[in-house]
């Protein structure tokens, strides 16, 4: 009863309300036999790869000679269509299922043959009782015929010990919650000790529980974005791009994103804070956004009005949390595409882009922190001030990144952290009111420092340009003399 004990304490200790709360001990028989359990479509994709699944099943047979193994927690929100839905836990319910549908399968085609009497009554019960999901979700869909092509292989192999410790043995936390709000307060308790979830997961059931009555209506469509995106996607976007400008605009130290650092990306709820007057232009523009869209005059001029979001502006809980991260997702991937290529940039600028992205040594570690450091900037001057001087910016951008890369030997992600911090130029963004308070940003030249390494200015000043990093410093006249 351990983990029900610490099912307890996590009650208490993030302010869980216990009162519908029904923490049990099941089996995953007991699991598998109600027909009510579904996955809802607000639910991250089925992720789990091969790896995963073949670890859940040799686990399964090293540990069948122990009376009891437990698989973890699943969470549930029983809702008012009296629908089991799995809020924690469906990875792992989802893989039990696909192992049961080929257990079921080898038996149907007896190729199993089985003589235990408790274990047919059961897989009997199992079988006529199951849920039957139906999913959509493209990415689902291919990880399900994946890992049971891998399942199938498996199953070949199992014997009627390990079917009855399988069904018999194998055991969750069952935690049932009525209240949709609580089941993802709980998720997110239970999540937050770091076992196993990205950072992002924990924002989305954060996120998800500050939907307001109101909001809930939409909260599938608004989700499906996020779920369109892939896992790579999201760890890309907020740790090498949101979380680091936000960061760094704060001053604040932005190497890896962690879920230490989650709480940057939690606001406020509307319907949950008090009316204080920082908020009344939030709750303007957030209820104007909304009254607008939804008019009938939509309907005739077609028009759609985005919500203004800004990287260093605070965030809104609930739905608009989901809209602001597919509204960076499809910046960001357009900035990475050729978004650069369709802007009428200055020969200057060009020549930039050009060089950043054909110069020989750009694949190195160094050069991608570096090449991190001028594409935050750049999206966080474009996110704010738009086209407006964006050449000049450029060239600016480019001279504060890669003086770094010229001064140093070596460029870690540390070196580039503390450089944001001692030269931060993002800060600079924050507080002007026009690009020309940007543009003036000093920036030392090449000649006014002490270069670490004068051997490193050698890989960067071979060749004609696009190669010739040191020769672009020339012509902006931020490099003087030989080393």
């Amino acid at each position: 009863m351990s983990e029900v004990i610490e099912v307890q304490m996590d009650i208490a200790e993030h302010k869980v309300s216990p009162k519908d709360l029904k923490p049990s001990i099941i089996t995953v028989a007991d699991l598998l036999v109600e027909s009510r359990i579904t996955f809802p479509n607000y639910q991250r994709p089925y992720k789990w790869e091969t790896k995963h699944v073949n670890q859940l099943i040799n686990d399964i047979i090293t540990f069948n000679h122990k009376p009891a193994y437990r698989l973890g927690t699943v969470v549930i929100h029983h809702d008012e269509n009296d629908l089991l839905n799995i809020v924690d836990g469906q990875q792992r319910t989802i893989t039990l299922l696909l192992i049961t549908k080929a257990i079921l399968a080898r038996i149907d085609a007896k190729q199993i043959e089985l003589k235990n009497e408790e274990l047919k009554r059961l897989l009997k019960d199992v079988k006529s009782k199951m849920p039957q999901p139906q999913f959509i979700n493209e990415i689902t869909i291919q990880n399900i015929q994946r890992n049971y092509a891998e399942i199938e292989r498996h199953v070949a192999n199992f014997d009627e010990e390990i079917l009855f410790f399988l069904f018999n043995k194998c055991e969750f936390v069952k935690c049932i919650l009525t209240d949709i709000s609580e089941a993802f307060q709980f998720f997110d308790a239970q999540n937050a000790r770091g076992k196993d979830l990205d950072p992002h997961d924990l924002l989305k059931a954060f996120h998800l529980r500050e939907f307001s009555q109101k909001e809930k209506e939409v909260l599938t469509k608004t989700v499906a974005t996020w779920e369109d995106l892939e896992t790579r996607t999201l760890v890309t976007l907020f740790g090498k791009y949101l979380f680091r400008i936000k960061g760094w605009v704060k001053g604040r130290s932005s190497r890896y994103f962690t879920k230490n650092e989650v709480d940057l990306f939690k606001g406020i709820t509307l319907d949950k804070i008090e009316n204080y007057p920082f908020t009344r232009g939030m709750r303007i523009t957030h209820f104007y956004v909304d009254k607008y869209n939804q008019s009938a005059d939509r309907d005739i001029d077609l028009q759609h009005m985005h919500f203004p979001f800004q990287l260093d502006g605070p965030i809104i809980n609930g739905k608009r949390f989901f809209e602001m991260i597919h509204f960076y997702e499809q910046i960001i991937s357009n900035y990475t595409g050729d978004f650069l290529k369709q802007l009428d940039l200055s020969a200057e600028a060009d020549e930039i882009i050009y060089a950043i992205n054909h110069y020989d040594k750009r694949h190195r570690d160094g050069d991608q922190f570096v090449r991190t450091l001028f594409d935050c900037a750049l999206i966080y001057y474009h996110d704010k001030f738009g086209e407006v001087e964006l050449s000049r910016f450029i060239e600016k951008a480019f001279i504060w990144a890669y003086k770094v890369r010229l001064q140093q030997q070596s460029v870690y992600l540390s070196t580039a952290d503390n450089y944001v911090l001692e030269n931060n130029i993002f800060k600079e963004i924050y507080e002007a009111v026009n690009p020309s308070q940007v543009l003036n940003y000093y920036i030392p030249a090449l000649h006014e420092i002490r270069i670490k390494n004068p051997k490193t200015l050698n890989y960067y000043r071979k060749g004609p340009n696009p190669n010739n990093l040191i020769a672009i410093f020339k012509t902006l006249r931020y490099y003087n003399g030989d080393y």
